[in-house]
């Protein structure tokens, strides 16, 4: 198991500075710039140096007039020193703007997955258990419903009914007119009204696909040979199903779970666009809009990196669940 790690990180971080090769080059490629905005700001003003002049000195300024490859290197060369410059959009440390939006996006994404494993993995062992019964039959339909939906068009009809027709919930943002002069619970309240919404699209826009895998898998396990041994031998159904068939259902969910782990702290860019949350994706979309590269660069590294750890997590976590994996 040690040697398999070691390998797996060594292998993590070749496959790291192949990503981050890529996402420079294509940030380098967009056709938002901030550098193009604000040498366009300078240059229209009265006396200013011609257009042509700013760009190549916020080119120089911000490393922009080296090829891809000699910026890429000198970016990883400061990422590696932990130098990860400042934001062009929010004007503060990069490190500073991530510390401050990322702990709303991991409270969303937390509540989000638990509610999620509670809701989705009992209906689709009830669906599978219950073949072709009426439960089955409404569980599929709602999983459906859930896959189909794009959360852009659910959020909007969550935002049309509940906070337009009803005004049960506000319209967007992260807090209220009147938050300032609310006592603590006050606050916590406030703040809980407005991410409601969020976090109910991320629940019913996921919740589809882990319960349909779910059902899946219990269904193939069920029709196992040792399943119905354990039924001849007289084992109660609720053992043979809970203890023999849902615990060889949880390898291929590990992997399910396991990568939804970066989600956690990476923010819904396009929930939280649509209901104003400042979170993690919210704050990414604002950045590469107009080509925020030193933040848009440490996000998506944030998420490769994240991604490399649940994948490596998940493989080790498989010889935990069933005993019978063992990696040589």
């Amino acid at each position: 198991m040690r040697n398999y790690i070691i390998k797996r990180i060594l292998l993590s971080i070749l496959i790291l500075f192949c990503v981050t090769f890529i996402i420079y080059a294509v940030l380098r490629c967009l056709p938002a710039s901030y550098v193009e905005t604000m040498a366009m700001q300078l240059s229209a003003a009265p006396g200013a140096k011609p257009y042509d002049e700013w760009i190549a000195q916020l080119n120089a300024s911000y490393g922009l007039d080296k090829g891809i490859i000699a910026g890429w290197l000198t970016w990883l060369q400061d990422f590696a020193t932990g130098h990860f410059g400042d934001s062009w959009k929010f004007t503060v440390p990069v490190i500073e703007k991530f510390n401050d939006v990322i702990w709303l996006s991991f409270v969303m994404g937390a509540i989000a997955l638990v509610l999620e494993l509670l809701i989705a993995i009992p209906l689709g062992i009830i669906a599978a258990t219950k073949q072709y019964s009426r439960a089955d039959y409404a569980i599929t339909a709602g999983a459906l419903i859930g896959i189909s939906l794009p959360p852009f068009f659910f959020a909007t009809l969550l935002k049309l009914v509940f906070a337009v027709k009803l005004q049960w919930f506000d319209v967007s943002g992260l807090v209220g007119r009147n938050f300032a002069q609310l006592d603590s619970l006050g606050q916590f309240m406030d703040k809980a009204n407005h991410l409601f919404l969020p976090i109910v699209t991320l629940v019913i826009t996921s919740i589809g696909a882990l319960m349909r895998y779910t059902r899946t898998n219990m269904l193939e396990v069920l029709n196992a040979d040792y399943i119905r041994t354990a039924r001849a031998k007289g084992l109660s159904e609720s053992k043979v199903i809970y203890k023999h068939a849902f615990r060889n259902t949880l390898i291929p969910l590990v992997t399910i779970i396991g990568g939804s782990l970066p989600g956690l702290f990476t923010g819904a860019l396009i929930t939280e666009t649509l209901f104003s949350i400042p979170g993690m994706g919210w704050t990414s979309y604002q950045a590469m809009v107009i080509g925020d590269i030193p933040f848009s660069m440490f996000y998506m590294t944030f998420i490769a990196v994240l991604t490399l750890l649940s994948n490596l997590l998940t493989d080790i976590v498989y010889a935990v669940v069933d005993p019978r994996v063992r990696i040589a």
